[in-house]
């Protein structure tokens, strides 16, 4: 019932109306923002569930849906995890033993030791920080870790910032028995490898970088204090004549 001094609608004018405001960008508009610039999106042709899919395919188009890195890690992950975290990365495209190596390649650090001296070495620095890691190609595809030729491997960011790449100074021939493995992984399987920086005492703690072969950078908060399961296994691996 319309009171008296109330304005008639017709019901025709109303559905004109909500028409025209839904046409122009009103409550009813169902338009998608364009994807920003420089991110991935989904393709609608690429199935992101497909356990098949190449991880080069999976980082092009589903990675700005799900994350990178296994558990939200990649360029945007700023915040270092801990000592014994597990990262899924892709591998090197071009590994430096010249054997194949793209696949997925899971990377673990897990103990890390200070010495003054190390395998008949002196640090230049003062200090060498070791740190054993456990590289793994879970899937059908070998798989290397990304060289610094490459623009990946690894670094330790010292808390005043400075920054220092793997094997720097006198830290390059740091091989420790039974941590000596590196180049291609093959599928299925795993093995370790060592990583040495040449540092100063006020360095210790700093923060370790990986860069794998898809520039995705990885990070993990090291402690100043030595720490983890194979810490007595590395020490003597360092252990003998040299």
């Amino acid at each position: 019932m319309i009171r008296r001094g109330e304005p008639r609608v017709s019901v025709a004018v109303t559905a004109l109306l909500v028409a025209t405001l839904t046409g122009c960008g009103g409550a009813g508009d169902k338009t998608e923002e364009p994807a920003a610039k420089g991110k991935a999106s989904p393709s609608a042709s690429v199935d992101c569930t497909d356990q098949s899919l190449g991880q080069a395919e999976w980082l092009k188009h589903c990675a700005d849906e799900a994350g990178t890195g296994g558990d939200g890690g990649g360029q945007q992950d700023q915040t270092p995890r801990p000592l014994g975290k597990t990262v899924e990365t892709v591998g090197a495209e071009s590994p430096a033993d010249g054997g194949p190596g793209g696949g997925g390649l899971e990377v673990t650090p897990t103990t890390i030791v200070y010495q003054e001296e190390a395998m008949g070495n002196t640090p230049l620095n003062g200090l060498f920080a070791i740190i054993t890691v456990k590289d793994k190609a879970p899937n059908v595809a070998d798989a290397a870790e990304s060289a610094p030729i490459e623009g990946g491997g690894w670094q330790w960011i010292a808390p005043d910032g400075q920054a220092l790449s793997e094997g720097e100074n006198e830290a390059s021939s740091i091989t420790p028995n039974g941590f000596t493995g590196g180049g291609t992984i093959k599928a299925g399987t795993w093995a370790w490898r060592t990583l040495a920086f040449d540092i100063t005492e006020a360095q210790k703690g700093g923060v370790l970088i990986y860069t794998d072969g898809a520039a995705q950078t990885y990070r993990w908060q090291m402690p100043k204090a030595e720490q983890g399961p194979e810490l007595a296994a590395l020490k003597k691996g360092m252990e003998g004549e040299y």
